[in-house]
């Protein structure tokens, strides 16, 4: 087990050296932090061999962004969302997963195999999409809404996945049954927290910020937060899911700019932590044996998604700028 002092020091100088050297040359921070996992990770220097101890902070980075979007929205603005979250979702994910299965199965692998390569792939990164479109202030335009549409029915769709996995491998499964219970839960607990939630969020934020503490009014924030994220995960969904909606009930609130001021930078550098997390899983030398095939996958892979995205946003009456943007985005 790596000692947490030395681990916080390395990943702290690493982070503020790379991100100032790739601010010079106006890139990303995203790919500073990306850059730190890489070099300081286990299969390059071994700095940080310990990946679950980032790991296990970096998460937190993933439910506090999702938190910050949530913000940005309201309970009217999603419902007036559901043709982007359910239409566009849906179709998304259900044409790239048939195109994926069809390809992986041509490659001769069995269905359950193919299921789960095409069940990944239809995926999108909700933290690096909503990274990206942060950096970019393009959360607000419209190919950023239908790409945050897309991504809460992907956060959605993780339900059904996650139990059809493992009971294609069971003979005799009642997948039917299983489905049923699984996505009854996740409805339950979605429906309880935005009435409940809805009710209780604007009188007990007035109660904490009468006691005029800052402090305690942050700790509240991240309480909320956590909870909300905890609540979703229990019901088999995503915490990033549990803290979308816990930002989107406080946006209803008059509190709404207080607290996205003081969760900033709980955001920022928890968010870093998750693509350092990310940079450390990559072993440059395989990269390197198979540098062909991944090329050809990765540049194949997001031309079909970018088009299959594209396509289906066309297909609902957006314009051609959008439809390809949102693509991209996706992808």
């Amino acid at each position: 087990m790596f000692d947490t002092l030395p681990l916080i020091l390395i990943l702290l100088s690493g982070s503020v050296l790379a991100v100032a050297l790739f601010r010079t040359f106006r890139l990303p921070a995203m790919l500073a932090y990306f850059f730190v996992g890489l070099m300081l990770g286990p299969h390059t220097f071994g700095l940080l061999p310990d990946t679950e101890a980032v790991s296990g902070f970096a998460e937190f980075g993933i439910v506090f962004l999702m938190f910050s979007i949530g913000l940005e929205f309201s309970l009217p603005q999603l419902y007036a969302m559901r043709q982007k979250v359910l239409g566009l979702g849906g179709a998304q994910v259900l044409i790239t997963l048939a195109i994926v299965m069809g390809i992986a199965k041509f490659a001769g692998l069995d269905w359950p195999a193919a299921f789960i390569i095409g069940s990944a792939l239809a995926m999108s990164s909700t933290a690096i999409v909503s990274k990206i479109l942060a950096e970019r202030l393009d959360l607000n335009s419209r190919h950023g809404r239908l790409s945050i549409g897309v991504l809460l029915f992907q956060d959605i769709a993780v339900v059904p996945i996650l139990v059809l996995i493992p009971a294609l491998g069971i003979a005799g499964a009642n997948l039917t049954d299983v489905l049923g219970l699984a996505m009854l839960k996740a409805a339950a607990m979605l429906l309880f927290l935005f009435t409940i939630g809805k009710w209780l969020i604007n009188p007990w934020f007035n109660l904490v910020a009468g006691q005029r503490s800052r402090e305690l009014f942050v700790m509240n924030v991240l309480m909320i937060t956590l909870l909300l994220a905890f609540a979703t995960k229990l019901a088999g969904l995503s915490y990033a899911l549990g803290a979308f909606i816990a930002g989107m009930l406080i946006s209803e609130t008059k509190f709404r700019y207080q607290v996205e001021s003081d969760i900033s930078p709980f955001r920022d550098i928890l968010l870093g932590l998750f693509f350092i997390s990310v940079g450390m899983l990559l072993n440059l030398q395989e990269i390197f044996n198979n540098v062909g095939l991944i090329l050809l996958v990765l540049v194949g892979f997001v031309l079909l998604k970018a088009a299959v995205v594209a396509l289906v946003v066309r297909f609902v009456k957006y314009e051609a700028g959008i439809a390809i943007r949102t693509g991209v985005i996706l992808a």
